[in-house]
């Protein structure tokens, strides 16, 4: 059997990082995007990246086999030298050009460049052979995971966010279109997303939390909620609006909720400099977690359907009181955005401990929102569990979601992040 040169510059974190940045920004640039297709696509890249690499590393588990319905993924061939960044790299120009075909040719064209440029620079180090190799598997890998996702429920999600059949329920409080809504279609974004293929099979068994039932009484625990919704919209804080602004993270301006979570993986990375593999699995786990957590969320938005708390106040409360925030075209119950947080900081902290500082710099550089008189400015945690529960607040501080959406999300998204934790990644010592 044919043996090769031994390969230089295998286990450097800046490939991995490069893709990590290059998914948002192709996210962020393709329009139609939303958070539950985004976070589907992240789960995708993210289990992709580490398939990619995983036969190069040292007591580390391919997941094929563990996961429901990927039985088989393609295997190196035994006694071959390969260089696993651009096994990763090919990887990751297949998969990102099949999941955003919709998008415009110089975004496509974007990351042919990266893929061309890593490759060239690999090159300089890598023998030619070992580097057809190493593309063709990662290319083989890619493509079979692609064909794996096409059975999940989500394929080409973009095609159909809303369901012009959907019938929404109506009743006293339950959520309905809002009058100033983010989207201009006044229908629910992808209201069966909840029935998708998780990646953890754990995490597709969640049990449905509870949720304290509508209640217009004054002295009742749901009316105190809204209240403190209410309230707060008044007396917002500078730093609570920056707050607010930060994690706003709309799909038609920014790269979403789900990309937030993962640029964090990426702050995380540049930090840390891991290995390759390390890096891998880092966006494979946080990828995973973000895609079942919004699958989770969304299952329970569409059992409940309940309300936003501006329709609450308008009707119960005061007819004068007004948004911080557009509302988003979803119910409430539970918050996103503290669940898929929630998920990425348990993730992170096993893997790079409980007091990882870093610099969130995700929306620096987006113009000073004048209507709230809010710059965009970098925000500094001492953890990834600091992050989550800031981003679950700024919900309450935009007005479109109670403290019982975001403490139930935060208390969700440890679940479904530590379901990915418990994965088989790691292989059992004999």
């Amino acid at each position: 059997m044919q043996t090769s040169e031994p390969v230089k510059k295998v286990v450097s974190s800046e490939v991995a990082l490069l893709w990590g940045k290059m998914a948002l920004t192709t996210m962020k640039n393709t329009p139609g995007g939303s958070p539950t297709y985004g976070s589907r696509s992240l789960g995708y890249l993210g289990l992709t990246m580490y398939e990619c690499v995983v036969a190069g590393a040292v007591g580390k588990n391919s997941l094929a086999g563990k996961l429901q319905g990927l039985n088989n993924l393609p295997k190196p061939t035994i006694g071959q030298t390969y260089n696993w960044a651009l096994s990763l790299n090919a990887g990751q120009a297949f998969l990102l050009k099949q999941l955003y075909q919709q998008s415009a040719k110089k975004n496509i064209d974007a990351i042919d460049s990266l893929e061309t440029a890593i490759y060239n620079n690999e090159l300089k180090t890598t023998d030619e052979k070992v580097a057809e190799r190493s593309k063709a598997f990662g290319l083989s890998v890619a493509q079979a995971i692609f064909e794996w996702s096409k059975s999940d429920g989500g394929h080409e999600g973009y095609k159909r966010n809303f369901d012009t059949a959907y019938k929404v329920p109506v009743g006293k409080g339950l959520w309905k279109a809002p009058v100033k809504g983010q989207s201009k279609i006044p229908l629910p974004l992808h209201p069966y997303w909840g029935k998708n293929r998780t990646f953890a099979p754990l995490n597709g068994v969640l049990p449905i939390p509870t949720m304290i039932g509508y209640d217009y009484r004054t002295d009742s625990k749901y009316y105190a909620y809204m209240y403190e919704v209410y309230m707060k919209r008044k007396t917002l804080t500078q730093e609570e609006k920056e707050i607010a602004n930060w994690w706003g993270d709309d799909p038609s301006e920014t790269f979403s909720p789900p990309g937030h979570s993962y640029n964090i993986a990426n702050f995380a990375v540049q930090g840390a400099k891991p290995d390759l593999f390390k890096a891998a699995e880092t966006y494979a786990k946080v990828g995973m977690g973000v895609a079942d957590s919004f699958i989770n969320c969304w299952k329970t938005k569409y059992i409940y359907n309940a309300q936003r708390p501006y329709s609450f106040i308008y009707f119960n409360i005061d007819t004068l009181w007004d948004l911080y925030w557009p509302e988003p075209p979803f119910p409430a119950y539970y918050s996103g955005h503290a669940v898929q947080s929630a998920s990425t900081a348990t993730i992170l902290t096993d893997l790079y401990g409980p007091n990882f500082s870093f610099v969130d710099d995700s929306h620096v550089g987006r113009p000073r929102d004048a209507e709230r008189n809010t710059d965009y400015k970098a925000r500094s945690f001492k953890s990834f569990w600091a992050a989550a529960e800031e981003s679950a607040m700024s919900r309450l501080y935009g007005g479109i979601h109670t403290r019982q959406d975001n403490e139930v999300g935060l208390v969700e998204g440890k679940k479904v992040g530590k379901n990915i934790n418990s994965l088989p990644w790691n292989k059992v010592q004999k």
